[in-house]
Formats: C-alpha cells, sequence, structure tokens
C-alpha cells in the first residue's frame, strides 16, 4: 500500500469527515485492486470487480496512489483526498526544508563562532575547509590566498584527494584562478570539458569555487572538489558563499593581529636591547638567554602558549635593570652591600614597569621570581620549589649560564664544561632539578654545540 494512503487512512477525524461527504458509502482501493476502506462492508469480496470501472483515481505528483468507489461523489472525494495527499506533502516538504536550514543556521553560527576564536591565518584555513565539508560532501577541499610579496596564490590549507599538490597557483590561471579574477562563485560540473581547465592539475569531475572577499577586494579562494557521481547545486554554493564571507573575515583579522603582535614582539626586543646597551659588557645577554630559554622550553614540552610566555619574560627579564644607577650597574669593581643590594631590587623594577600594561600580566612571574632560588635562598621574595613560576626556574638556569660564560672587566668567562658542572652541582638548591636536567640533556653528544644550534636541528 502507497505511504501517503497509509498515512491518510491513519487521519480518523479526515478520513470521517471525507466518508461524511460521501453519505458513509465511501470506499478506497489501493493501486493493485485490493480494498483497503470499507467501514459500511458494502463491497463484500468482490467489490473490487463490481466498482472498479466506477472508480476514480487519486494522482498525487503524476502517480496513482488509490482509486475512490462506492459514492456518485466518488470524482469529489477523489479531489479531496488528492488534496489533503499534496497538502501534507507540502507540509513535510516544507519542514524538511526548515529543519535543514535551522541545521545550516546552526552550522554558520558555530563556523563563526570559531573562525573568531582564531588567530593564525593557517588554522582558521584549516578549520574553514574542515567546518565547510560538514556542511557540502566532496573528496577534496582546499584554500588559496594571494601573497602580495610573489603575486600568486599560495595553497594554505588542503584536504582530501582529487588534485595535484600545488604550492601557488597563478592568478587567472585555471578555474580557481580565474574566480579570483572575477570575484564571482561558480560551479562547473564538468571539469574536463571547461576551456579554462589545465591538463593534469586536477582528477575531479566537478569543482564549484567561491571568492574569499573583503569589501572590494579579493583575497583567495575556497575549491570544493568531487570526483566521482553528484553535481554541486546552486544551494551547496550558496552556503560555500556565505561560509567564504566569514572566513575572509576572519584571516584578515588573522592577519592583523600577527601584524600587531610582531610590531609588539619587534618592541619588545627594542627596549630589552635599549636596556642592555647600558651595560656594553653583557651585549646579546638577553638574546642568549632566550635562546637558552626557549630551547630548555622545548625539551619540557611547554605548549605554544607557555612558550610565547617564556619568549616575553625571558626577554625582559632584566627590564628592571632601567630603575639601577649607571654608577651602580657599570661597577666594574666589587659591589659594596649597599651597592648589590639596589642590583637585587631589579625584579621587583621588572614587575612595577610591567604592570601597568594588561598584556604583560602573564609574563611578570617570570620577571620578578627568575632570581629566586629552589631552596627558598633567593630573592626578592624567598620562595621555595614549585611555589616559584616555572618560566620563572627556566630563565634562572639560561641566565645563569650565560652569565658564568660571560666575559667581565672583573674576571674571564668559564669554560663551557665548567660551567655546565657548577649549574649540575647547583640542581637541587639553587635550581630546579628537572629544569637543569633538561639544560644538560642539550649539551649531550660531543658537548660542542650550543643551545641555539640544538634547538635549529
Amino acid at each position: 500500500m502507497n505511504a501517503n494512503i497509509k498515512r491518510f487512512l491513519k487521519k480518523g477525524a479526515l478520513l470521517q469527515h471525507v466518508d461524511d461527504l460521501c453519505d458513509g458509502s465511501l470506499l478506497i482501493m489501493d493501486t493493485s485492486g485490493t480494498v483497503v476502506y470499507d467501514p459500511g462492508g458494502m463491497g463484500g469480496d468482490d467489490a473490487a470487480g463490481r466498482v472498479e470501472s466506477q472508480a476514480h483515481p487519486v494522482v498525487l505528483a503524476g502517480e496513482t496512489v488509490c482509486r475512490v468507489a462506492g459514492t456518485p461523489k466518488a470524482a469529489a472525494a477523489a479531489a479531496l483526498i488528492t488534496s489533503i495527499l499534496a497538502t501534507d506533502d507540502e507540509k513535510r516538504d516544507l519542514i524538511r526544508e526548515t529543519l535543514s536550514k535551522y541545521r545550516e543556521i546552526n552550522l554558520l553560527y558555530d563556523i563563526t563562532e570559531k573562525l573568531a576564536a582564531s588567530l593564525d591565518p593557517r588554522d582558521v584555513a584549516e578549520l574553514a575547509i574542515h567546518e565547510t565539508l560538514k556542511m557540502v560532501p566532496a573528496d577534496h577541499a582546499s584554500m588559496m590566498v594571494f601573497d602580495d610579496k610573489t603575486g600568486y596564490l599560495q595553497v594554505i590549507a588542503e584536504i582530501g584527494s582529487g588534485i595535484e599538490p600545488k604550492a601557488v597557483v597563478e592568478v587567472g590561471k585555471g578555474i580557481s584562478g580565474s574566480v579570483i579574477v572575477s570575484g564571482k562563485a561558480e560551479i562547473v560540473n564538468d571539469v574536463g570539458n571547461d576551456t579554462r581547465h589545465v591538463p593534469g592539475a586536477a582528477r575531479i569531475r566537478a569543482l564549484m569555487c567561491a571568492p574569499l572577499r573583503l569589501k572590494d577586494r579579493v583575497m583567495g579562494v575556497i575549491n570544493m572538489g568531487r570526483s566521482g557521481e553528484g553535481s554541486f547545486t546552486a544551494e551547496e554554493l550558496k552556503l560555500l558563499s556565505a561560509i567564504t564571507l566569514q572566513t575572509a573575515a576572519a584571516i584578515e583579522n588573522a592577519r592583523l593581529y600577527d601584524t600587531l603582535k610582531e610590531t609588539f614582539l619587534t618592541s619588545v626586543y627594542t627596549l630589552a636591547e635599549t636596556i642592555e646597551m647600558r651595560d656594553p659588557y653583557t651585549g646579546g645577554h638577553t638574546k642568549r638567554v632566550m635562546e637558552y630559554s626557549l630551547a630548555i622550553g622545548r625539551a619540557l614540552a611547554l605548549d605554544e602558549e607557555e612558550q610565547e610566555r617564556l619568549r616575553l619574560a625571558a626577554a625582559l627579564h632584566d627590564v628592571g635593570k632601567i630603575g639601577v644607577r649607571d654608577s651602580v650597574l657599570l661597577k666594574t669593581d666589587k659591589l659594596t652591600d649597599e651597592e648589590f643590594g639596589e642590583i637585587r631590587k631589579h625584579p621587583q623594577h621588572g614587575e612595577n614597569i610591567l604592570k601597568y600594561i594588561k598584556y604583560f600580566g602573564p609574563v611578570i612571574p617570570g620577571v620578578k621570581q627568575h632570581h629566586e632560588r629552589y631552596d627558598g635562598r633567593g630573592y626578592p621574595d624567598g620562595l621555595k620549589g614549585d611555589e616559584i613560576d616555572l618560566i620563572a626556574r627556566i630563565i634562572a638556569v639560561g641566565d645563569s649560564y650565560d652569565a658564568m660564560t660571560t666575559d667581565r672587566p672583573y674576571r674571564r668567562g668559564l669554560e663551557q664544561a665548567v660551567a655546565l658542572e657548577e649549574i649540575r652541582r647547583c640542581s637541587g638548591a639553587q635550581f630546579d632539578p628537572v629544569v637543569v636536567a633538561a639544560f644538560l640533556g642539550l649539551w649531550e653528544g660531543d658537548g660542542c654545540l650550543t643551545c641555539t644550534e640544538k634547538a635549529g636541528e
């Protein structure tokens, strides 16, 4: 029995209403002639044969789903049932469409939130094509962005198979390149016969491309490819275009963030070097301490966020020396207790300088505590063990090693092996044993590689 008729026969009130209009003599047969509705039993076992010639078909979407007979009003009843079933179909189609749109809206909202939280252009690209594949099935997805320096489109994210891997694509060449020029999204469901198709560049049958547009500027393109059966639809292209709109804004924000971050870091390093220039005998100290510290951080498998915190804290660890008088900072003779006390204030000065800049909040512990000792005998607060920020414990080792191996007016720097042995001897007292083990591990082997060289392997 046709599914539509099954649903209609379950509509008790409607069915009864149609039967009443037919004076209780309604008889319904399925397409095989079997009686499926005959409440009055008027048809009998041979009803189908007797009323077949008088039956009126109920036609839905060009298909006969049942026949109505048993009453002079059969034609009207058939028309009424047809109208009821058609209305039901429309309702179901509307519900399906509404649910589909609701799902799309939710997914677009979810994508927008995720993109807004990403501050790296490549992360944005990877996220965008991953999320797009959830909404638009395809064998391949990629994103290309225009590189101002080279003048080419650069592939920054790619998933799936079907397109030969290419690092760069010339603007205007191929289907993707032409979309950049036109700025209009396209569907090509027969790639092989498109005049713009570059032979050997693709093993896909259907391609959908949407430009990454920001105001009046096209910055890239998202490509979706299918190698098997199934063409892309206008509805899918509309959805992809909505995604590219959000993605373009997110990539631009990420690029602006990168620029601001680079400018900020340049300012930080310039500040550190400016302070260091006050003491010509410590030239390069900040850079070396930062390199040693980052090498230790990698050995300890610090995550990206902690590595960035370590980088900034190491670069600024001596920023407080700006508050130390030149007569003390640059003195070549032995310091008096009072002068040494002034030197010991530089971690606190560092905190006072940085605390007014919100961004430096997470960096302050590393700057303030890098002269604390693991045994609690350090300064300025006499912290002990894990009370000391891990970043500060790392900087302490890098700072001490560089201080020992650097020539000063009043002494020559120690040999590498001697300095490493001193670091080992102070493990558990001045330094965190875990940090010391990581640092010494960087020098294993022939013992002649610097941390910087180790880190670059």
